[in-house]
């Protein structure tokens, strides 16, 4: 069994998860829209680092049909699933984007990758000269409920091969500490509309809108099952 962080170059993360989570592309890439949406984004150029099975940049590209979409992905195996995707003009790259020779991109996309980094301020601090725009998505797994129970923690470890674990606060600290300003942020109430719901998500939807309504910070730090969507630009 390879490290969690070495799980995308050795093959174990495709055997964990065979579908590469392509079932949330859709979800996520509406979530990148609203973004946009919100803060009056006109990219001409969309670069995603990590981009897994290319799902998300092909949902932004029918979307976007003017906009050039690249990928970069570290693992090998995720190149199988980018053949369904031959006929949009997007291009998808195995290799290290910090190592590859690029033009610089009106927006870079971060979405479910600083949790999966084993030196994210190193990471962070060398993506900030190639984008005007960074947009991230990180789950907050960290949570009062996750803390006592643990096996979530350790369930997302060994499955997804989350090394790091955040809250809103500690995720926009890292984000502030490597050099970026926050331009928004906002909660994208995944325990009631992401697509791969568990039952036992399904049950403390009920406990979570009580207590959400009430506030939502506290909540989410309390019960988890959120995530958070957040544009900055390199200070």
């Amino acid at each position: 069994m390879s490290k969690p962080y070495e799980s995308y170059e050795s093959g174990d993360y495709l055997a964990n998860n065979p579908t590469w989570d392509e079932e949330d592309s859709e979800w996520k890439a509406h979530q990148v829209l609203d973004v946009f949406n919100r803060n009056h984004l006109k990219p001409k150029t969309i670069v995603e680092v990590g981009c897994g099975a290319g799902g998300i940049l092909a949902m932004l590209h029918d979307a976007l049909p003017k906009v050039q979409c690249s990928g970069y992905e570290i693992a090998p195996d995720a190149s199988m699933f980018w053949k369904k995707h031959i006929s949009r003009d997007i291009s998808f790259v195995v290799g290290d984007f910090l190592k590859a020779e690029t033009t610089h991109f009106d927006v870079l996309l971060l979405l479910d990758v600083i949790e999966h980094v084993p030196n994210p301020f190193e990471f962070l601090s060398a993506l900030k000269g190639r984008a005007d725009y960074f947009i991230f998505h990180i789950p907050l797994d960290l949570s009062a409920i996750s803390v006592a129970r643990e096996k979530p923690l350790l369930k997302v470890r060994r499955k997804v091969g989350h090394i790091h674990y955040f809250t809103k606060g500690l995720a926009l600290s890292l984000i502030e500490e490597c050099g970026y300003q926050v331009i928004d942020w906002s909660y994208t109430g995944a325990a009631f509309n992401a697509p791969q719901t568990s039952w036992k998500s399904l049950l403390a939807r009920l406990p979570r809108r009580l207590i959400f309504a009430i506030n939502r910070d506290f909540g989410v730090r309390l019960l988890g099952g959120d995530t958070l969507m957040v544009i900055a630009k390199a200070r």
